[in-house]
């Protein structure tokens, strides 16, 4: 992380609020003070680096605030040596928060432009246990599985019953579960046989998840 005194004062400031919520992780807390979250974020949103708002990427996407990102991924309960598999990469900061409390990250999403962005990003910071591709997440990714931890940063319009047989025994998948554009159910669903068990840890308003890749970007 920049030692300037603005992102010291910005990440204290996040800190209070995550504690203030209950989190206090402190190798989540680690690994993004590791992480330096201003390569991540388009240089005209800068300023909003730190706060807990969402913010726009290229092909129209956005990534959500750090104070979010923060929460689903202390939700996940990594820990070394855990498979990891998210959908949406977008500019590719969680994926390499994760992948220095987890053991191998593959993370997809259906826009090639930025999964190349993102590419370029890890590999300027060394980062070598992710694996980036543009696909079809709206199905997962089951001949890569099974895997430990599922995150999905796009809402599904009901239970995600078809990412069961993905997770690993004991595994969890966080997912927003409700109508596109409307309040969504932030969802911590645990493996338990061949069904899951849901825990409700929040309300979020993300995308619907879509389906198939972007055929221009």
């Amino acid at each position: 992380m920049s030692g300037n005194g603005a992102d010291r004062e910005a990440l204290a400031a996040f800190l209070l609020r995550m504690r203030a919520a209950g989190i206090d992780d402190g190798a989540l807390f680690a690994a993004i003070e590791a992480m330096p979250r201003r390569s991540f974020v388009p240089d005209q949103w800068q300023d909003a680096v730190w706060l807990s708002r969402m913010l726009p990427i290229p092909c129209g996407e956005a990534i959500e605030g750090i104070d979010l990102q923060a929460r689903v991924i202390a939700g996940l309960r990594l820990q070394p040596g855990h498979r990891v598999l998210e959908v949406g990469t977008g500019s590719g900061y969680t994926a390499a928060v994760m992948a220095r409390l987890a053991g191998r990250v593959l993370s997809l999403d259906r826009y090639r432009t930025l999964i190349a962005e993102a590419e370029q990003r890890l590999s300027a910071l060394g980062i070598s246990n992710v694996i980036l591709r543009q696909a079809d997440g709206s199905a997962g990714a089951a001949a890569d599985g099974p895997f430990d931890r599922i995150v999905v940063w796009a809402a599904f319009e009901g239970p995600p019953r078809n990412f069961v047989d993905q997770l690993a025994s004991g595994g969890v998948m966080i997912a927003p579960i409700g109508p596109a554009e409307e309040v969504q159910t932030l969802a911590r669903l645990t493996k338990l046989g061949s069904r899951f068990e849901r825990e409700d840890i929040g309300r979020v308003r993300l995308q619907p998840l879509a389906s198939g890749v972007a055929a221009a970007l």
